[in-house]
């Protein structure tokens, strides 16, 4: 395999295995897109394969803050459209993650603080599997009963469907980082004795009423993707193993790639956390589970990403923060041949005349 090679999963054709991470961007207004948006979208568009926009809440309690991006009712789609359109004007195929923050709702946003937002002050009610706190400082959830465990798969449906209808060709579920669908997978965060939780199959039950029932919206032709958790990095949680197995039951529910990182279910965790930890992960689950995997977290450049993909450890590389600090280096490669999808406006920084600016003979620099 190479990474710039094309890559098709069903019907979509992405035009290399590169994409954009989901990285929560914490600026939305009434929960709807906003120019920064629109902005970060297109520039993190050029020369990917796929661009995967943020965690995008599935209900109102499933937001994590004030200011994600939401999906919950049909006026959303509009302007998720007019994101898909900003996406696919660089080539890029769009996709959506749906999640639901589960216990770590109703938060105020990083640089505010990341503080929990009771109810009387502008927040939201928060749910679990079991009452047990995300970490010291945060709410304690309320579990789901049976009912609101059916609303919770009726709501990742409708967001799916939501999605379709705003022109998304990849939708990502978000099963890791001890958002919902995490918290009931692992036994961490999963105290149930009914058949939500206990055995690994309940503790699955969830995610794979969730997969059902969004392939019961989401169209045959386009991929389905999970983002798992693959690793606790915590005794007596969700293991590499409980991936693998997860990740077979999750291929025969119709799921086409893993998106691969993992922690997340408590605070604090001793993680170390260096270039390319995750990608072992990606690894045994496209070996052991017969699924394609994409690789995440700490990916520094596009030769790191380059090297994952050529070694066959992963189907696709996602990048985010490297991503976030340089957005042009994808397409920086095409200086040497690599990829052919710098944009028209940019085209005249990439001649071979098209250096580094040097002072002419008659500059002289103030001392």
């Amino acid at each position: 395999m190479f990474l710039f090679e094309p890559f098709k999963l069903r019907s979509v054709v992405f035009r290399n295995r590169l994409g954009l991470a989901p990285m929560s961007q914490y600026s939305a207004e009434d929960h709807r897109p906003v120019d920064w948006h629109f902005a970060h979208y297109l520039t993190r568009s050029m020369g990917l394969g796929l661009t995967l926009v943020e965690a995008t809440a599935v209900s109102r309690e499933g937001a994590v803050t004030p200011q994600d991006l939401g999906v919950w009712d049909d006026t959303f789609v509009a302007p998720l459209r007019r994101l898909v359109e900003v996406i696919e004007s660089q080539g890029a195929v769009p996709g959506l993650q749906l999640s639901h923050a589960g216990r770590k709702a109703s938060r105020t946003r990083p640089w505010d603080g990341d503080v929990s937002l009771p109810v009387q002050s502008g927040g939201w009610p928060i749910v679990g599997p079991s009452p047990t706190r995300f970490a010291e400082g945060y709410l304690t959830p309320e579990p789901l009963d049976e009912p609101a465990i059916d609303a919770v798969v009726d709501d990742f449906s409708q967001a799916a469907r939501r999605a379709r209808e705003a022109g998304f060709r990849f939708l990502e579920l978000h099963a890791g980082h001890g958002r919902l669908l995490h918290s009931f997978l692992s036994p961490l965060a999963n105290e149930r004795t009914d058949r939500w939780g206990g055995s690994f199959e309940n503790r699955c039950r969830l995610l794979l009423d969730v997969v059902r029932g969004v392939r019961g919206h989401w169209p045959d032709e386009l991929p389905l993707s999970v983002r798992l958790s693959c690793v606790d990095w915590a005794e007596g949680g969700w293991s590499l193993e409980d991936s693998v197995r997860a990740s077979e039951l999750l291929r025969s529910a119709g799921v086409d790639l893993i998106d691969c990182t993992s922690g997340g279910i408590m605070r604090p965790l001793r993680v170390e956390a260096k270039p390319g930890y995750q990608v072992e992960f990606a690894k045994e689950i496209r070996k052991g589970a017969g699924i394609a995997t994409a690789a995440v977290g700490l990916i520094q450049d596009v030769r790191q990403a380059r090297q994952v993909v050529e070694a066959g450890d992963a189907d696709m590389v996602l990048m985010g923060r490297s991503l976030l600090a340089d957005p042009l280096q994808v397409i920086r490669l095409a200086d040497r041949g690599e990829t052919g999808v710098i944009p028209r406006q940019y085209r005249r920084a990439f001649t071979s005349t098209a250096r580094a600016p040097r002072p002419s003979s008659d500059f002289i620099p103030e001392l």
